[in-house]
């Protein structure tokens, strides 16, 4: 055993396996109280009864500030947007060859992927249950495709397990699985749990422990027919006088525990991570495409805020074009600003002390996305992988394959990192050159024999060095949230918050959505009582 590591009772596994294991109760449980439900979108807002000639002026023409604009113009509003860069969609971004990214610091990456290729390096799925996405894609034309979510065909790898070498996702989780099931059988045997159950309820739960686990009539989880319609055989069904299948080896359970892959697993229970997800068709950022066919010839862009006021006639921002280093002030009766909260704490306002302290509270997460291109689809070609995730315990948190053009001939973008925390840190402090190097040598325990030999050339976005963010997006906690959030989210006079930062859908494209709608409404019930 190792120095230091406690082997667990059976009692404080079943415990631990008893609270993974029973995710379906706690969701529901959680669902009831509203801390996990299908987001709120009852349909868009009917705004109706502008006052003839009220102007409304956007900051930023992501997602939020789009939908705000698109709604309020609907409801007689004259809107202006201001963004600061040279196209539409914000964290919505999608990187094709051609490209060009300049971080701050001033490195720049010189995008050379294949025509139709890209990397989303912001988000990149869309669960079913986010309506207020979804119906906005159908409105506006955004074509939409399955994002896989989940594949039992990919690999855990964890550098404490296995000595190093990766194993199959379905292995590693039929095995888990199986041991379980059967210290569950033990202890219903042995009369050591602590509920109280019928013996009527005692056979059924032993039954369903049998089919679940995959064990033997003996409640043991074995090698044989069963356990390998699981986890795999080592020769596989076929045909003919030679088909017979033969079962493979069951892997070692201190092992199997010692991976991770209950962590792997409970990941695919999160609700936000369920099937079905999707992916628009040509990359994310084909939303916000879709969204500024609707309200781009609203938008200013390249226009950087540098000035925020309010009085009681209206709202002025004054902004630099960023190409021609003119400074502007543009004035309107309303603001929705949908500013990211990093950039937003260091523009002049005169917003009250208390909205100013609310903005600088949140801090801002960091992520790194590295897109590698290689030269075939070796992992569908050789290893029988479409689409999914193979996870490590290494910085790069992980590798994706794309969920598109399967059994396609010649080059293919895969996401060879999402890291996140110190990895994601550490990574971010690299050059772009060096962020490609450990992703190769990371990413090649899966696939050793083709990563370098397949490579032909990457590209990266560390959000901590992005400038008109500075990070990934708003990470509130419990403290700050009692203490901030409704002073964040309020209508200050003539100004209004939106963005992902001003919901409790965070970090995902429909807490905007959902901000800006939240926003707009609270605004144009001010506006039709000024």
């Amino acid at each position: 055993m190792d120095s230091g590591r406690r082997t667990p009772t059976r009692r404080q596994l079943l415990n631990a396996i008893g609270l993974m294991g029973g995710t379906a109760a706690v969701y529901q449980m959680m669902t009831t109280f509203g801390h996990a439900a299908e987001t709120r979108f009852p349909g868009p807002p009917k705004l109706e009864g502008a006052r003839k000639g009220s102007t409304v002026i956007v900051l930023g023409a992501g997602l939020a500030g789009m939908l705000a604009a698109y709604e309020l113009e609907k409801a007689g509003y004259k809107v202006q947007i201001l963004e600061y860069q040279n196209r539409p969609g914000g964290r919505n971004w999608s990187i094709y060859g051609g490209d060009k990214i300049t971080e701050m610091g001033g490195a720049t990456q010189n995008v050379g992927f294949a025509k139709g290729n890209y990397l989303n390096p912001g988000p990149w799925r869309i669960p079913h249950h986010h309506k207020t996405l979804l119906h906005y894609c159908k409105a506006f034309g955004v074509a939409l495709e399955p994002f896989i979510q989940f594949n039992h065909n990919t690999y855990v790898h964890n550098v404490d397990a296995f000595g190093g070498q990766p194993q199959r996702f379905r292995s590693l989780a039929a095995d888990f699985e199986g041991n379980i099931a059967e210290l569950l059988g033990k202890a219903i045997d042995q009369k050591a749990l602590d509920a109280k159950l019928t013996p009527e309820d005692t056979d059924r739960l032993k039954e369903a422990l049998r089919g679940w686990g995959m064990l033997d009539k003996d409640m043991r989880y074995v090698k044989g027919m069963a356990s390998s319609s699981h986890r795999g055989f080592e020769l596989p069904p076929g045909g003919g006088v030679n088909g017979a299948p033969k079962p493979s080896d069951l892997l070692p359970f201190d092992q199997v525990l010692r991976s991770g892959i209950a962590a792997n697993m409970s990941f695919f229970m999160n609700d936000e991570f369920q099937t079905t997800m999707f992916q628009p068709v040509g990359g994310m950022g084909k939303i916000g495409e879709g969204f500024a066919r609707q309200v781009g010839r609203l938008v200013t862009y390249n226009a950087k805020v540098t000035k925020l006021f309010q009085d009681k006639s209206g709202v002025s921002v004054t902004y630099t074009d960023t190409v021609k280093g003119v400074a502007t002030t543009a004035k309107a009766d309303y603001c929705v600003c949908t500013i990211p909260l990093t950039v937003l704490s260091q523009i002049e306002s005169n917003l009250s002390e208390k909205k100013q302290a609310a903005i600088a509270a949140v801090p801002y997460s960091n992520s790194v996305k590295i897109g590698l291109e290689m030269r075939r689809r070796f992992w569908e070609e050789d290893q029988d992988i479409f689409g999914g995730h193979s996870f490590t315990s290494q910085e790069i948190g992980l590798i994706s394959y794309p969920n598109n053009n399967f059994f396609q001939d010649g080059p293919a973008v895969l996401l060879g990192a999402f890291a996140g925390g110190p990895g994601g840190y550490r990574l971010g402090g690299m050059t772009p050159e060096q962020r490609i190097e450990v992703a190769l040598a990371q990413g090649s325990v899966f696939h050793p024999q083709q990563y370098r030999k397949e490579f032909m050339n990457g590209a990266s976005v560390a959000w901590n060095r992005v400038p008109w963010v500075m990070g990934c997006c708003a990470r509130w906690n419990e403290d700050t949230r009692r203490e901030h959030y409704q002073e964040l989210v309020a209508l200050e006079d003539r100004i209004v918050l939106a963005g992902e930062h001003a919901s409790y859908v965070g970090c995902w494209m429909e807490g905007s959505l959902l901000s800006a709608l939240d926003a707009i409404t609270r605004l144009h019930k001010r506006a039709l009582e000024a």
